[in-house]
């Protein structure tokens, strides 16, 4: 996670202002399912957050970079965000309408993985849904750098990254109310001249009780 850290003081906005498309497809499943409140772990500073301020959702963040906050406080972005890394969930006992982390669960291990996860999932109410999305086997740079682990790697700025499949998943994902996955395009919005990324969107639902 220190790399993204690092990312920020070195680049600032590195990934621009605009929305990605995946959080623009997150808002439309929510606004969907009448979500009201939702918690943005990794919300970074704060571009994603946008679309669903302007949908009238209340939306709280957890970021571990103290300069993006700084950078989403610049950008007008006067909401609840805690400091400090998603292993140290949760931040507070509300349970939120739905939960979504873009590009983050990738950067885990498989331990981490598993309690971000279930952190989530224990912060949603009955019947509310968390949406992630992540780095799939169908990028580019998949198989590429130094292999950790089966679909694990490290890229050569020594980011690793956690690759999934239909039967990762599927593994990770059942016993928490998976509803679907599906391949999400996303383009380069702050350079044209980049190719896209291929993520998976995965959408869970928490069961009543």
């Amino acid at each position: 996670m220190e790399f993204w850290e690092a990312s920020f003081l070195d680049k600032q906005a590195m990934w621009g202002y605009e929305p990605t498309d995946a959080a623009i497809k997150a808002k439309d499943v929510f606004i969907d399912k009448n979500v009201k409140s939702i918690l943005l772990p990794g919300i970074g500073y704060g571009r994603n957050a946008k679309v669903f301020l302007e949908k009238g959702i209340d939306v709280t963040g957890i970021e571990i970079s103290k300069t993006a906050i700084n950078l989403a406080r610049k950008s007008g972005i006067d909401i609840p965000i805690f400091h400090g890394p998603v292993s140290e969930m949760p931040f507070d006992d509300k349970q939120y309408d739905g939960i979504f982390s873009h590009a983050l669960i990738h950067l885990l291990n498989n331990e981490e993985r598993d309690k971000f996860i279930q952190d989530c999932y224990d912060q949603l109410i009955p019947n509310g849904y968390m949406i992630f999305t992540t780095v799939s086997k169908e990028a580019l740079m998949y198989g590429k750098g130094k292999q950790l682990g089966e679909d694990y790697y490290e890229t050569k700025d020594g980011v690793k990254l956690y690759f999934y499949d239909a039967e990762s998943i599927d593994q990770d994902f059942k016993d928490y109310g998976l509803v679907d996955f599906r391949q999400v395009e996303e383009p380069n919005k702050d350079n044209n001249h980049k190719p896209s990324m291929k993520f998976t969107m995965i959408i869970c639902k928490k069961d009543a009780k």
